[in-house]
């Protein structure tokens, strides 16, 4: 979890950019998995690193029409710059995308998949469009998007014009679901069936689209794991994508100028990281209707990241 530190000046979105970084194809580092799951301040962590923008919930681009949430008037300055590297992209404005594409919840209702046909083509050209012009405006070869939703990285797995990699990252459900009670005011609550049965949902989506991923482009992250070593799990990502930018300073963390994330965003520009604060309440709900995806992520956590991997694949077949 974040903890706000003192402001300061945000660098600019090109510092650490790599020389070629505008004609390259772009590789996007998409964060899947459900709410709540400390996608935002990983992004920001791994936007703090040489050669990498922190993009945050780009599916919120349409919805938003190009305009952040977040990063002042330079920040606004640099979206506009980027919008115009976009173009056609207005007929799509609006929240039909998120509704018939992005959302999970669009598997289970069949009337929408009519519509969600005849989206998918202009939005797989949009989005491809938009990473482009986010790597030529920011001069970043790494554009990091953390819009979480399962659905949209399948669609994004069709777009030849980027290369993706994929995070699964997935919390302690117990984290997951208290955070959604009503103790919590300054957040939408939800019953913990409910949320227990989106948590199933989701996981089982962002399984499929993980699981179909290239093994050398993937890697599953414990958002405890991270919090537990940053700089470890900092240095796999980076290593996954074939960066070797350094670990960054993880007591100031700018924020830097992302589209949308969780609302701490607003409140300082700069970040440390801590452990987490306030106790969970623990359900005995949860824990039964969790226990066979926690199991099932026991063992994807026993396996390597995707740039061990690789080097694993590099070496001989032996006997």
């Amino acid at each position: 979890m974040p903890d706000a530190s003192t402001a300061a000046d945000p660098s600019t979105a090109a510092e650490g950019a790599t020389p070629d970084a505008s004609t390259a194809k772009p590789k996007v580092i998409y964060v899947l998995g459900a709410h709540r799951s400390g996608s935002t301040v990983l992004g920001v962590a791994l936007g703090n690193c040489e050669g990498v923008f922190f993009a945050g919930e780009l599916h919120s681009w349409l919805t938003r029409r190009g305009l952040p949430s977040f990063g002042g008037e330079s920040g606004a300055q640099l979206w506009r710059a980027i919008a115009e590297e976009v173009p056609g992209a207005e007929e799509l404005f609006g929240h039909d995308t998120q509704l018939y594409l992005d959302r999970s919840s669009v598997v289970y209702r069949v009337h929408k998949w009519p519509r969600r046909r005849g989206l998918r083509a202009p939005y797989r050209r949009i989005y491809q469009d938009l990473y482009k012009g986010i790597a030529r405006q920011t001069g970043c070869e790494r554009i990091v998007d953390t819009s979480h939703y399962p659905l949209r990285a399948v669609e994004l797995q069709a777009l030849d014009g980027i290369d993706l990699y994929l995070l699964f990252l997935v919390r302690d459900p117990q984290g997951v679901v208290d955070s959604f009670s009503p103790r919590h005011p300054d957040s939408p609550s939800k019953p913990a069936l409910v949320t227990n049965a989106q948590l199933w949902v989701t996981h089982l989506l962002c399984l499929f689209a993980f699981l179909r991923h290239p093994v050398d482009r993937r890697m599953f992250v414990r958002h405890e794991d991270f919090l537990a070593d940053p700089a470890g799990v900092l240095r796999q990502i980076l290593d996954c994508t074939g960066s070797a930018a350094a670990i960054p300073d993880l007591t100031a963390l700018r924020t830097g100028s992302p589209l949308q994330g969780n609302r701490f965003l607003k409140r300082s520009d700069v970040i440390s990281l801590r452990a987490p604060g306030s106790p969970v309440r623990r359900s005995l709900l949860t824990k039964v209707m969790q226990l066979p995806l926690k199991l099932l992520f026991a063992r994807l956590s026993r396996r390597r990241s995707c740039g061990e991997q690789r080097g694993h694949d590099r070496r001989p077949s032996g006997r």
